[in-house]
């Protein structure tokens, strides 16, 4: 049977350290609940003692969010577990965290205590901890920049006064993986009690080697991890959660351990993490970041295409990842091109591919990146110009915090103008409705995405939507410095191309 790797997440404590990632009550509420459906061990849910807003967010985590062990973090003051002690005192199963700094540094620049004061303070802080909770961390600060024997004597001490979990973080980045493992493998060698309780780690990503660091540990007796979502944490970050994770999963072959994530959750956090911190995963993040599946170079898409194993080492779908596998380029090949406009909603002749594909090509030589709306374009502009359904002639709105919005618009069908006024939940609601009444089809908005693609005041805003009708989709977009104009247009682009896809089948039926 695969040995189990603990998961403790700590995004809700370390990870809004991140500077602007502070979260409010209901936001932490949100990710918790999250982070049990993506199957965390441990939630760290905050610091009780620094600030009534952490204490309510860890005890009302603790009531209310079921399966992983709500754990708060605390100083080894009496004050901070006491506080700690209270706020997790609803949990089902609740841990208490204390740490105090072990390394030369922090002892004697920031604590001005001795190494055997040091001890004193761990023991009496664990003991503490334990008249409120059997289950007890504790967490040796900077341990990567403390000499090992006295790790030693400091991780005996609190597994001695009963600390069930004992983490040896590299607080600062400073590890190497070869040193970081060694230093696991010898607490493991040189702890006398150390059988009874877990080892843990806790590495920061300041030179690029958190992960590295974890997975380092985990193979010289580690036995749980603390990591957050996207890797977010102080300065550089913590070790990424979604990483570890997948290098367990995906390479069992050689780690042979196992954790308790459903994996087909990890996008789906990542991006409910990075909305409500607003801070964005670099497109190049491993597993989660928009160009991990992504492929443009011509044999790597024809290779996928024949057989994903030959550039993949995953699947997007493992980790819940819904997005397209390739990026569009000057180096992409004619069956990576056919196959994208597929998935646009497109079904088109040889002929019409080859032509299409001559445009492509000379876009690619004018500019770096060729994105799905450039793709609609030349379809567009290749096949289907003169051939639209309906034209926008007119557009009015209104919209405030005491009006109904309204939307009134003219739309061409030929000869034939028609008018219609509706009201919604917005003005673009509102407009979306009247189309709908003008047009008699009854479709299914099933995405709706705007950006600005210029910056300041008057920037003009993009709008992708994607609709579906009796089985059929498309997409369709719109931009100008209105948004709710840039909807209208992208809806009836959608609308448009829906109707031209099904002129074309009937019409190559009848061939």
């Amino acid at each position: 049977m695969t040995e189990r790797i603990l998961i403790f997440d700590t995004t809700l404590r370390d990870g809004e350290q991140s500077p602007g990632a502070s979260m409010n009550i209901e936001e932490k509420l949100k990710v918790a609940h999250q982070l049990a459906r993506l199957g965390v061990d441990i939630i760290e849910a905050g610091f009780p003692i620094s600030s009534a807003g952490d204490f309510e967010a860890v005890r009302t985590i603790a009531k209310t969010v079921e399966g992983p062990v709500i754990a708060g973090l605390a100083r080894t003051k009496p004050e901070d577990v006491a506080r700690c002690g209270e706020a997790i005192k609803p949990a089902k199963r609740g841990r208490i965290h204390t740490f105090i700094a072990t390394s030369p540094v922090h002892i004697e620049k920031k604590l001005r205590m001795t190494k055997e004061r040091v001890i004193e303070s761990a023991v009496a802080a664990v003991k503490q901890a334990k008249t409120y909770t059997k289950d007890v961390e504790f967490s040796c600060e900077d341990a990567g920049r403390t000499d090992w024997g006295y790790i030693c004597e400091v991780v005996t001490a609190v597994i001695e006064a009963g600390a069930t979990t004992v983490n040896i973080p590299d607080t600062v980045g400073y590890c190497t993986p070869w040193q970081f493992g060694e230093c696991i493998r010898h607490v493991r060698e040189n702890v006398k009690n150390i059988s009874q309780a877990v080892i843990s780690v806790h590495c920061h990503n300041d030179l690029g080697l958190a992960v590295a660091n974890s997975l380092a540990a985990i193979v010289k007796g580690a036995r749980q991890v603390e990591c957050t979502i996207n890797g977010l944490g102080e300065r550089a970050g913590n070790a990424s959660l979604e990483e570890i994770v997948m290098n367990l999963k995906v390479r069992q072959d050689f780690y042979k351990y196992d954790t308790n994530i459903n994996t087909n959750e990890i996008y789906r956090t990542s991006r409910l993490v990075s909305q409500i911190t607003g801070i964005p995963v670099q497109p190049n993040k491993a597993i989660v970041g928009a160009n991990a599946f992504a492929h443009e170079a011509g044999i790597h898409q024809d290779g996928m295409l024949k057989e994903r194993t030959t550039y993949e080492i995953m699947t997007a779908e493992s980790v819940g990842w819904t997005g397209e596998s390739m990026v569009m380029g000057k180096h992409s090949g004619r069956h990576a091109f056919k196959k994208r406009l597929e998935e646009l909603g497109y079904k088109l002749s040889d002929e019409e591919i080859n032509r299409a594909f001559q445009r492509f090509k000379e876009l690619c030589d004018k500019k770096k990146d060729v994105f799905d709306d450039d793709l609609y374009a030349i379809v567009d502009d290749e096949l289907f110009k003169g051939k639209e359904t309906y034209l926008l002639e007119y557009l009015h709105t209104s919209s405030g915090t005491s009006t109904i919005p309204m939307a009134t618009l003219k739309i061409r069908k030929g000869d034939q103008v028609l008018m219609d006024a509706s009201n919604g939940d917005g003005p673009v609601d509102a407009a979306f409705k009247a189309i709908d009444r003008m047009t008699g089809m009854s479709v299914n908005l099933e995405e709706y995405g705007i950006e600005a693609v210029t910056g300041g005041k008057d920037a003009v805003g993009r709008v992708r939507v994607k609709i579906a009708m009796g089985g059929r989709k498309a997409r369709g977009r719109g931009a100008s410095t209105d948004v709710v104009l840039a909807s209208v247009k992208a809806y009836l682009n959608a609308i448009n191309t829906l109707l031209i896809q099904e002129r074309i089948q009937v019409e190559k039926r009848g061939m």
